[in-house]
């Protein structure tokens, strides 16, 4: 356990570390908005670096993992089936229910769309908080952080959701505390799949 919460903190440092330079640096959460307002405008090639990157990363993660369902099937490979699977239940219900339940019950504007909370909204404007692909993202390489334990690739894919979260941020979507929260969501995710797949439940019988 104190291995997993160590790798953790690695997988979360560049992430946390980035939403904390941004916010000293700007002051407010208005001030972050108008500031990558400008910056979009005068670096037309970097926005559309940026959009690249929060537009596929997501699916980069369905790919991979729905690959490795298959060549863990093909191969008779149950314990990683049952691992692939229950972090795929976890997403369902934290990236996919808890993620829209809280962002349409919360109803906070996104950067440029007013200041007023709008509770219970089905507009897009106000599904600010939590950050969705921040939730999704850090439920889907978490697991795998904590499943592999080495720290090249708990390098790589904490560097991954850094700057994951800092397109989300970059490209006016979602305030510094959306990214914050996403995260801490998709740990919750993250930490609760490793939890069930480390135990015994939904183990095959032999």
């Amino acid at each position: 356990m104190r291995t997993s919460l160590k790798h953790w903190a690695l997988y979360s440092a560049p992430l946390l570390l980035m939403l904390a330079a941004v916010w000293l640096a700007c002051g407010s959460e208005a001030a972050v908005a108008e500031f990558f307002k400008d910056h979009r405008a005068a670096h037309p090639v970097l926005k559309t670096c940026m959009k690249a990157l929060t537009d596929w990363s997501n699916p980069v993660f369905y790919a991979g993992y729905g690959a490795a369902l298959i060549l863990a099937w093909k191969s008779g490979n149950r314990q990683r089936v049952r691992f692939i699977l229950i972090v795929l239940a976890v997403q369902a219900v934290v990236a996919g229910l808890a993620v829209h339940f809280l962002k349409q019950t919360i109803g906070r504007p996104r950067p440029g769309q007013g200041e007023w909370f709008d509770p219970l909204t089905t507009r897009g404007a106000q599904h600010s908080l939590p950050s969705g692909h921040t939730t999704e993202i850090v439920g889907w390489s978490l697991p795998l952080a904590l499943r592999l334990r080495r720290y090249l690739p708990t390098a790589a894919l904490s560097l991954f959701i850094g700057l994951l979260g800092f397109s989300r941020v970059y490209l006016g979507w979602h305030h510094p505390s959306d990214v914050f929260f996403g995260w801490l969501l998709g740990s919750f995710g993250g930490l609760s799949a490793m939890v069930i797949a480390d135990s015994t439940l939904f183990t095959p019988r032999r």
